[in-house]
This record gives C-alpha cells, sequence and structure tokens, in this order.
C-alpha cells in the first residue's frame, strides 16, 4: 500500500476532518452494545459496527505475524472541549471518509483511536480482531515504511503546544499496556510517528511525553522502557559503523559496497532510503533512518544484514563466521552478546540489540 511521505499540511487536514466532523455529528449516534470490547486488563473499544463504519472498499490484508512495535500519532484536529462517546464516535467517521474519499485509503489508516474524552475506537477494520487474537497485524496505512509491522494510534487533537487531557493520555497508557501484553511487545517499542517519517506528529508535546508513556507501561508490564539510541553517520565518516550501515542499505536494494567509507555512493543511497520512506532527506544517517533500516533479523534470517551483525559481534569480542547465515551459532553468540549489555536474551537482534551492537 502507498502511503503519503508525510502528512498533509495542518491547516488543510484540520478543515476537512472539521468539515467531516460536522457532517458526522449530525448523524444518529448508533447504539453502543454492538461491536464492543474490553480485553482483559485493558480499556473498552468500541468496534467499527458501534461506530457506523462504512466496508473498506476492497478486502483488509491481515498477516499472521505479531507487530513489532506501537507507533503513536496526533490527528492535527482542534483541541476541542466535546468529551462524549458520540464525539469519538463521530471523529471515527470524519477520519474515515478523509482517509476514504480524499487520500484515497481503502479504509482509516490507523488501527485505533483515542479521543479527548478518553474513549478508544476501533479504525481499520479487524484491527480489534487481530489483538484479541495476539497473534495478527492488519495492515494499515499510518506511518510510510512501519504500515505491516506496527500498531497506529491516533490521538485526537493537536499537541505541538499543548499536552493531552490527563485522562486521554491515561487511556492511551491503557491501550498501550493492553497492546504490550497481547502481543509480547516491550514498552521501548513504542514510538511517535517522526521517528519513522518527515512529520511534526505526533506534536512535540506529545512526542516529549513518550518516555514517560513507556515507563508508565513498563510499570505495568515490567518490561524495559529504554528506547534504541542510534548514531549518526554522514559524509566523511569511516568506521565500522558505516560498514554496518552499507550492509543495510545493500539488503534494501543499494548498489554499493561495503566499505566502512562514507563516501558520494552511500550518500545517494541514503538519500534514496530516505525518500522511499519519507523521511527527511539530508543524506545523514539518523533517527529515521536507523528506525526504518534496523528490521529484526533472527534465526533462520540471511543476507547482508545478517553479515553485518556478525560483523559486529566478532568486533565486540563474539566472534563469529561472517557468512550472511543466522544459524544456530549466532543465535548463540547474539544471546551472548544480549546478556553482556543485561538485554534479553532471546537471540533476537531487534531494534534495541541493533542499537547496543552501534554504540
Amino acid at each position: 500500500m502507498t502511503t503519503p511521505t508525510a502528512r498533509p499540511p495542518l491547516l488543510r487536514r484540520r478543515s476537512l476532518l472539521a468539515g467531516a466532523l460536522s457532517l458526522g455529528a449530525a448523524l444518529t449516534t448508533l447504539g453502543t452494545a454492538a461491536g464492543r470490547a474490553r480485553a482483559a486488563d485493558g480499556p473498552l473499544i468500541s468496534g467499527c459496527e458501534a461506530w457506523g463504519a462504512r466496508p473498506p472498499k476492497s478486502p483488509v490484508k491481515v498477516f499472521a505475524a505479531r507487530p513489532q512495535k506501537i507507533i503513536v500519532h496526533h490527528t492535527a484536529t482542534a483541541n476541542v472541549a466535546e468529551y462524549g462517546q458520540d464525539r469519538a464516535f463521530a471523529l471515527a467517521r470524519a477520519m474515515q471518509t478523509y482517509q476514504m474519499d480524499t487520500e484515497g485509503w481503502i479504509d482509516t489508516g490507523q488501527h485505533f483511536t483515542v479521543s479527548r474524552g478518553a474513549y478508544v475506537t476501533e479504525g481499520r477494520h479487524g484491527s480489534l480482531a487481530a489483538l484479541d487474537s495476539g497473534a495478527q497485524t492488519v495492515e494499515a496505512a499510518h506511518c510510510t515504511g512501519q504500515n505491516t509491522v506496527a500498531v497506529g494510534i491516533e490521538n485526537e487533537g493537536t499537541y505541538v503546544t499543548e499536552e493531552p487531557r490527563p485522562e486521554q493520555y491515561a487511556a492511551l497508557v491503557d491501550l498501550c499496556t493492553r497492546i504490550c501484553l497481547q502481543y509480547g511487545l516491550q514498552p521501548y517499542q513504542i514510538y511517535g510517528h517522526r521517528d519513522f517519517n518527515n512529520t511534526q506528529c505526533p506534536g512535540d508535546r506529545l512526542y516529549a511525553l513518550l518516555p514517560q508513556l513507556r515507563a508508565d507501561v513498563a510499570a505495568r508490564t515490567g518490561g524495559d522502557p529504554t528506547a534504541p539510541v542510534w548514531p549518526v553517520l554522514r559524509t566523511g565518516d569511516v568506521n565500522e559503523r558505516v560498514r554496518v550501515l552499507q550492509c543495510l542499505l545493500v539488503q534494501r536494494g543499494a548498489a554499493i559496497t561495503p566499505d566502512g567509507s562514507f563516501g558520494p555512493a552511500t550518500d545517494g543511497a541514503v538519500r534514496a532510503f530516505q525518500k522511499l520512506i519519507g523521511a527527511g532527506v539530508d543524506g545523514v544517517a539518523g533517527n529515521q533512518t536507523w528506525n526504518q533500516l534496523c528490521a529484526p533479523v533472527a534465526q533462520g534470517a540471511a543476507g547482508e544484514a545478517v553479515k553485518a551483525v556478525q560483523s559486529r559481534l566478532t568486533a565486540l569480542g563474539f566472534a563469529t563466521t561472517a557468512d550472511g547465515l543466522f544459524g544456530p551459532g549466532t543465535a548463540a553468540r547474539v544471546a551472548a552478546f544480549q546478556e553482556s549489555r543485561a538485554l534479553p536474551q532471546d537471540g533476537v537482534v531487534d531494534a534495541r540489540t541493533w542499537s547496543r551492537l552501534l554504540a
């Protein structure tokens, strides 16, 4: 599915959603009993049927795999003082109308929405059923490059200079806790939209709350809230981290040689990748570039990304043959490395293990 590389201008999005909301609010509020579900240790979620969703334009894709992360958004709409369920349902209808009729998507883009009144609604059809299964991911349209691997949560409002209402934030904590428990995610796997795409979303104030959100979820799940920290690489750098960057770019189709030297060819490959995934195009490998490149690798994987893992393990004292094949030996050395860095010893190179390999 193709999604825009950045959100529409704020005023345009606000005005279109406001128009849709006026129409949605005029509709009769639908019964609140149908299509709702409260999962254990989670908030009441009103499903698509409850708020009167239109059917998708085409079948929604569902993958038999757990998501790898949560991505937090804001709707970039007005910070209204309407907190009832009818407002939450009108917002859900307005967002679906905007995203289907203006953006041309098959359905609502995000999986769930938290209203200013702390009501949670299902967005894309099938998202609630996938969450209840604990083993499925619905393809969405909320973040370029992450739509098949991340749960997208919209928060009603604009949080550039204001923070969400305490009640809304509490509902977001509840929802993220439920998602983490159901899918086996760690709190550090909670991100903001701007961690991947060139956008101000979820707003400076909500983005600044993400460390607290991770900590609040960790207090309930027992997980680790420490987010990955990435190096910043640019033209002129010569080191093993550059070689890892080059290997990951080759894994994504770049025609460059992993030589550890950040020259013009690497600069061009970084810019091409940044354009592809909707990041800021500056040729500098920073937060957005690494977050998009560092997909998890585990036993059974093969290719340049595995070679990069094996090379870094060797450089850090965990001798591994760099053959590009992630077999039992590589898994054992990854687990040993994780133990040395106080990480869960699962043998999977996820974002946090990648970041420690690059530290």
